[in-house]
């Protein structure tokens, strides 16, 4: 296929509109990122300290990649459509318990329960994998996330005003009016894009190896984990760094946790612009070479000495961009490597993704201390930039000599 399915807004007969892709895998977004700017007032309302109520954030990542492992094969099975709207259900209910939420053990139930919106942003990959062939999927997929990008950009902001306006329950009222919106959203507008009766279980589990044994399609993989776990680095590190190191307010943090979102959406677009154009594996290099170079200039800065906000957020924003021209490309690259297999490719592929970002959010968490500066995240980051730059140039090796 090579031209674009026939689309209706609004027709359940017919596949979702790119606008609502937006929105599906936005809502993922949002719940990971509008409450880091209340992370100190929570640890404070439920009088505990902020390695656990951080736990909101990196056991979060953790269930979130569990449940994307049978998420893919179970959208394989019964259809996007019926998952994604039960995940939107749970999301909402457990949104609200959080807000009634008596202690932080109750409430950090609640949150993991909230991770059942993870099937959003890995369903809304497969769902354009389903209609568009590899190349036209990355630049499909780039404009969903140019979409998405706006919500990390915004949400904090959002989240630190509610904050300080009507306090941290606020945030958590606002998610459940934006998961009840995009659940109805999805009812009127979402028709089924897998053909059929689905993929059966036992038919997948024999297609498993074919899937595993690829090693373009790990190649892939390695690239958006380590990629993205420069991201989730900074989700678990940089609400300490904003309000401890350099003592910005809950507005401030939001908008400094925001940086990187600047230039995720201007990567988001240029993926998708030219990636048809260039081919995936040249973007992705492209962008693992521009975090890297990013990140590697704000680690140096800062061991010889120069320190600020402005300087250490702004360095933050290639992390962004390198990841707006990864991240869709890369998933286009696992999703195509065997296409009958999308959905549980895209919810394999997340999980690793998404459980390579809880360690290092943990990790990142762990080492800034009092004391600390910004310094062990700025590692972090770079490292994690190398090693994303390492895995596409094994792709690119795979495809130029061994044919993948």
């Amino acid at each position: 296929m090579t031209s674009a399915p026939a689309v209706r807004f609004l027709d359940r007969n017919t596949p979702p509109h790119v606008s609502t892709l937006m929105l599906i895998a936005g809502i993922s977004a949002l719940n990971m990122s509008i409450f880091l700017p209340s992370l100190a007032a929570m640890a404070v309302w439920f009088d505990t300290d902020y390695a656990l109520m951080q736990l909101s954030v990196s056991a979060y990542l953790a269930v979130t990649a569990l449940l994307q492992v049978v998420i893919g094969p179970i959208s394989d099975r019964f259809g996007r459509r019926p998952v994604i709207l039960w995940s939107m259900a749970i999301f909402v209910v457990a949104t609200i318990g959080a807000v009634y939420a008596p202690s932080v053990e109750v409430f950090l139930a609640f949150r993991m329960m909230q991770g059942a919106v993870a099937s959003a942003m890995v369903l809304s990959r497969a769902i354009v994998r389903d209609m568009f062939p590899q190349e036209q999927a990355a630049s499909v997929i780039g404009y969903v996330t140019m979409g998405m990008a706006l919500v990390p950009m915004v949400g904090p902001v959002v989240g630190g005003v509610l904050d300080e306006a009507f306090g941290w329950q606020a945030t958590f009222w606002f998610l459940a009016a934006c998961g009840i919106g995009v659940g109805l959203l999805c009812y009127f507008d979402q028709g089924e894009t897998v053909a059929g009766r689905g993929i059966s279980f036992a038919d997948q589990f024999r297609s498993y190896p074919e899937l595993l044994r690829s090693q373009r399609f790990w190649g892939y993989v390695l690239c958006a984990a380590f990629a993205s776990g420069a991201f989730f680095a900074f989700l678990g590190g940089a609400s300490f760094v904003a309000g401890d190191v350099y003592g910005l307010s809950a507005v401030w943090t939001g908008a400094a946790l925001g940086a990187p979102a600047i230039g995720y959406a201007v990567g988001n677009f240029v993926s998708g612009r030219y990636s048809v154009r260039f081919g995936i594996n040249r973007m992705i290099l492209a962008g693992t070479l521009i975090t890297a170079a990013g990140m590697g200039l704000s680690l140096l800065l800062s061991l010889a000495g120069v320190h600020s906000a402005l300087i250490f957020f702004s360095f933050c924003t290639t992390v962004g961009l390198g990841n707006g021209l990864v991240m869709p490309n890369a998933t286009a690259g696992m999703l195509s490597v065997r296409p009958h297999l999308a959905g549980t490719a895209s919810g394999l592929g997340g999980a690793i993704l998404i459980g390579g970002g809880a360690a290092l959010s943990a990790v990142a968490g762990a080492l800034l201390v009092p004391g600390s500066g910004a310094l062990p995240l700025q590692v972090i980051m770079f490292l994690t930039a190398l090693c994303a730059g390492a895995s596409i140039l094994w792709v690119i090796r795979r495809e130029r000599f061994l044919n993948g």
